[in-house]
């Protein structure tokens, strides 16, 4: 099978598999404990830490090793829920992950705000600008690159006037991570990362703290992670994640992403010019180089498509996985005006770092078969 379901999760890496399992022998002990084995494995932490604090611009001690991006997402507004004032509102991108967008309105009732974006997917920076005039909010909170559409945001922007008026800002660079450099997003107040979205392990990601901040754990039990999130470290998980990392930063500073993103517009363009009805969504806006957000012909759903899809043998999604399973449409496709009609003819492909030219060709054939077999459906059998 063909997979184009990498912005869900990611195949491991060999080379995050093999630190992981030398990990899990070389380091038993617990980061924690006080004798040469548990200082080893704490080393081994701090070592990662340091890693990781040279990708993201950052200083080492604002890193927090997490499960992930939606234990960081909930970590970050139950720490701002806590030292905001009471009547402080948050302002989210309308495109946000579900994680972001939950853990915000379930700590936040009433007091969540969503900034618009136009119609191509990128949020209104004038529309900030503008509000930031009239009234400044606790928090803002705009992710790097949209999971769905693949559209880029103006992270950096929308970080410069959030620190010109005092505001906290969190960036969740989830699909940013490892697809475009890492360099920069430190500067960040609040930065989340995920390794299963690079190649690394699932159950591990990061979160970058504003420096000599003093976090409010969501999570209570031990001192671990200076006091900022309790529970025994992940070392093979953290080990295996800067691996993989580490491979993708290789691959992203010798231009691997100027031939793939080639790829990617080559599909577009014949998916377009060879399935009548078919429209790039968000298409018109910088966007990753391995995500295509396509609106399909009519005479099928996205449900449907998939189905058909997976028994050619390709894996392909409707868009985030996090919300799968639900019936009403996407709300990144409603805020980028789509009607639900619309929304619901939506398919998401995703490659990866591994997946071939050939591939993406194999999959606009695929697309085109199924797509003559449901025209051919719909006329139904000639008439003698």
């Amino acid at each position: 099978m063909l997979y184009f379901d990498h912005n869900a999760t990611t195949p491991m890496l060999p080379e995050a598999r093999e630190v992981w399992l030398e990990a899990t022998e070389k380091f038993i002990g617990n980061p924690s404990s006080p004798h040469r084995l548990g200082q080893r494995a704490d080393a081994a932490l701090q070592a990662a830490r340091e890693e990781l604090a040279g990708h993201l611009g950052c200083d080492a001690m604002d890193i927090v090793w997490t499960s992930g991006a939606t234990e960081s997402a909930n970590a970050v507004f139950h720490h701002l829920v806590q030292t905001l004032p009471s009547d402080s509102p948050i302002w989210l991108s309308s495109i946000e992950h579900p994680c972001v967008m939950a853990a915000a309105t379930g700590r936040f009732p009433g007091r969540v705000v969503l900034m618009p974006v136009t119609h191509v997917g990128v949020v209104e920076v004038g529309w900030l600008r503008e509000r930031f005039k009239i009234e400044k909010p606790g928090a803002v909170a705009l992710m790097a690159a949209n999971n769905e559409t693949g559209v880029l945001q103006p992270c950096s922007e929308v970080r410069d006037l959030c620190g010109e008026a005092g505001v906290i800002f969190l960036c969740d660079a989830v699909q940013w991570v490892g697809k475009l450099p890492a360099r920069g997003l430190g500067a960040c107040d609040f930065v989340s990362g995920s390794a299963h979205k690079f190649g690394g392990p699932r159950g591990v990601g990061f979160l970058k703290c504003p420096s000599g901040t003093r976090m409010k754990p969501m999570l209570l039990g031990g001192g671990q992670e200076d006091g900022r999130r309790a529970g025994t470290e992940n070392v093979a998980g953290v080990l295996s994640m800067l691996a993989a990392l580490a491979v993708r930063e290789k691959a992203i500073a010798s231009s691997g992403t100027s031939e793939r993103e080639s790829w990617r517009r080559e599909f577009e363009l014949r998916l377009v010019a060879e399935l009548p009805g078919c429209e790039i969504i968000g298409g018109m806006s910088p966007r990753l180089w391995n995500t295509v957000s396509a609106l399909m012909p009519e005479a099928d759903c996205q449900r449907r498509w998939v189905v058909k899809l997976d028994r050619f043998g390709f894996a392909v999604s409707t868009g985030s996985a996090c919300s799968s399973g639900k019936e009403e449409p996407s709300h990144v496709l409603a805020a980028m005006g789509l009607a639900p009609g619309q929304a619901g003819r939506v398919l998401r492909f995703s490659s990866g770092w591994e997946t071939p030219r050939e591939d993406w060709a194999a999959l606009l054939a695929g697309l085109k078969q199924i797509n003559s077999l449901v025209a051919n459906a719909a006329v139904g059998p000639a008439s003698s």
